[in-house]
């Protein structure tokens, strides 16, 4: 290191400042001193720009292009810093340098053969779960490493900050595990009972060969863990999880009265209507869980419930494509200044998805509502004239 300091001194004497953090960028990346590194290359991006080593109070504003430069080199400083970071496995160090970026494409493949152990696993599951680097990953490995039970507390407490489409990744790993948790045991119990058990991949089918599986209040896993994936499966929209979540539902109708567990509404029956509302995902029985969800809109009152069954139905209308009706349903039942859970897409998603905004601008009109209708007028607009050009 004495070397270093001398030959820095040297090179900055002949060759000039610029040479001189070439040399120490060059010594650093080679070192795999990557946190001194960040330092360095700041340093060379200035030198390279015509501007002071480092920036002190005082200096001269900085004209747009070099601005633009800086940050430029900044973010390049930060990629290569971050991405090899995370390839040495320091995950938390790696995922500061690049959060900026938000590329987690890269992130997922430097470090996609890193090893899991019980030293950094913590570190893995707060850069796949709760940073949302890879969610579906997250939840195999914590399922894998910490079991079932710990993995459906996890999910339970972030799912609502993670967005449909990590919370999918995550639940639907969580629905395959335990539906195959749950097969296996099945089988396994009628193995040792009955020496083998019919054929069948699903639950609903061994159970049909198998009418007295459940009696006298008999279960094969957890029924609490029964119990909280269904209550997650409501996320899904991949039709295969949907078919596995389903067969747990229609499991978990014939468990004891002891373990048919209450659930907030308008899913208060949980194995029944989450069932009504998974078959009318899946195209099965539409009119008749349509009916269901329609009955406990209307009946439940938002002053003591919210508004959460009114928006269970919109959401459902919406998923399985009947998006006028949905705006329809919203504009009628949604009570005026009644915060909503977040569960129905908005007025302006659906809007969007139906290609009609007319009812959302006739609404913000009677309510005297600028914003919405200014909203609504403009994004038609705009959308019209994306597609023409």
């Amino acid at each position: 290191m004495k070397q270093l300091f001398e030959e820095l001194a040297q090179t900055t004497s002949v060759d000039g400042p610029l040479a001189a953090a070439n040399r120490l960028v060059e010594f650093l990346r080679s070192s795999e001193q990557y946190p001194e590194l960040f330092e360095a290359l700041k340093i060379q991006r200035r030198l390279e720009l015509g501007l002071s080593a480092v920036a002190i109070e005082g200096d001269p504003a900085l004209s747009p292009a070099q601005a633009e430069a800086t940050e430029r080199g900044l973010l390049d400083g930060c990629r290569e810093v971050g991405l090899n970071l995370l390839r040495k496995g320091q995950l938390q160090d790696g995922w500061l340098y690049m959060r900026p970026l938000g590329d987690l494409t890269a992130i997922r493949d430097a470090v996609k053969d890193l090893s899991v152990d019980s030293d950094n696993l913590d570190d893995f599951l707060q850069l796949f779960v709760h940073e949302g680097i890879d969610v579906g990953r997250g939840v195999r490995l914590s399922l894998e490493h910490r079991g079932t039970c710990n993995t459906i507390s996890m999910m339970e407490s972030i799912v609502s900050r993670l967005g449909r489409k990590d919370q999918q990744a995550g639940v639907g790993e969580l629905v395959r595990h335990l539906h195959d948790e749950l097969i296996a045991s099945v089988r396994s119990d009628l193995g040792r009972r009955e020496g083998g058990c019919p054929p069948g991949d699903t639950l609903v089918s061994i159970m049909a060969q198998r009418p007295d599986l459940l009696r006298e209040g008999a279960y094969h896993l957890d029924t609490t863990h029964i119990a909280s994936t269904v209550r997650l499966a409501r996320v899904l929209d991949n039709r295969e999880e949907l078919a596995l979540a389903l067969d747990l539902c229609r499991y978990g109708r014939e468990l004891g009265p002891g373990y048919q567990y209450p659930s907030e509404e308008p899913f208060g029956e949980l194995y029944l209507m989450t069932g009504y509302f998974i078959e009318a995902l899946l195209g099965e029985k539409v009119e008749q869980a349509l009916h269901q969800f329609l009955r406990k809109a209307e009946s439940l009152d938002p002053v003591e419930h919210g508004t959460i069954a009114i928006e269970t139905y919109a959401d459902l209308l919406a998923r399985i494509g009947r998006y006028n009706e949905a705006i329809a349903f919203l504009i009628k039942r949604m009570p005026a200044g009644m915060r909503p859970f977040g569960i129905a897409p908005s007025l302006l998603e659906l809007s969007c998805q139906a290609k009609n905004f007319v009812p959302m601008m006739d609404q913000s009109k009677a309510r005297n509502d600028i914003i919405g209708y200014a909203a609504a007028l403009l994004q038609s607009k705009s959308i019209s004239a994306r597609v023409e050009r």
